[in-house]
């Protein structure tokens, strides 16, 4: 079961035992400083190891004072003038704990390829689409194939359709009719950034630069909605994912420890960023 998502005050959290953590996700600063303590308090008493906090760089030091750390960031977040700042706090030295050595060689080797664009057009009977409500069924059940967990119930058609009637674009390549590989943008209108996320592909179109393709048409379309930044939050020991956003241009700014429950386990994650 999913996380569930309410507020503390007029600001947004997600919170449970699947991701075993709290996510501040979007923070009103007129909470300010009461939420700090009150969503340590709901760690305390629920057992979560982590509190994970999206804020304005302007209130780094109401949580630094709290005993929150800076591990990555999204520069011009708030409409390409402002960055936020990924805060977390530990309740367990455990879940501190950066036990993924290869995470630094994944991001080194990354980098090296940006730039290399790979060919602009798709494979010969490919195309890439946006989505449609008719797509849902199939879109749910190449993500429950995809990811046995995940840090939201994108694998739930219900779930799908909310948010497709919301502020998230899917995106699909698909070959002789069939839905191979997908991708959503999930869109912050009001400060005009946009997250690259959810990509899947079936194992058995992997290796063709299926979510380079996606990527690049998801930037595409953004632009036309006067996006200004991209940015994503990237399995850390992924170095297929990886390796798409660094050779989009996309900058790496930090890794979040053991972060994400992904396929049945907490991950690290590193964030990449856009500025268009």
């Amino acid at each position: 079961m999913s996380d569930i998502i309410e507020n503390i005050g007029s600001s947004l959290i997600q919170h449970g035992t699947y991701n075993n953590r709290i996510y501040l996700m979007k923070l009103d600063t007129g909470d300010l400083p009461d939420i700090i303590p009150e969503m340590d308090q709901l760690a305390e008493q629920r057992g979560y190891s982590k509190i994970f906090a999206k804020v304005p760089a302007d209130s780094r030091v109401a949580f630094e004072a709290k005993g929150y750390i800076k591990e990555a960031g999204v520069p011009g977040y708030y409409s390409g003038k402002k960055e936020a700042l990924f805060m977390c706090k530990y309740f367990s030295e455990h879940r501190q704990e950066d036990t993924q050595a290869e995470d630094d060689r994944i991001i080194t080797t990354a980098r090296g390829k940006a730039g290399d664009i790979m060919k602009p057009e798709l494979p010969e009977g490919f195309l890439i689409r946006i989505c449609t409500e008719a797509d849902v069924p199939a879109m749910a059940e190449i993500y429950a194939e995809v990811f046995p967990t995940y840090p939201f119930p994108i694998q739930d058609p219900a779930y799908l359709k909310e948010t497709m009637e919301d502020n998230v674009v899917y995106f699909a390549v698909e070959n002789e009719g069939n839905i191979v590989a997908l991708s959503s943008c999930e869109i912050d209108f009001e400060n005009r950034n946009a997250e690259m996320t959810d990509f899947a592909t079936l194992p058995q179109f992997r290796g063709m630069g299926l979510s380079t393709y996606l990527l690049s048409k998801m930037e595409t379309e953004m632009n036309k909605k006067g996006i200004l930044i991209f940015y994503t939050i990237a399995r850390a020991a992924s170095y297929g994912m990886n390796t798409v956003f660094a050779r989009l241009g996309y900058e790496f700014t930090g890794k979040l420890v053991q972060n994400t429950n992904i396929s049945g386990n907490l991950e690290n994650m590193n964030v990449w960023y856009k500025r268009i």
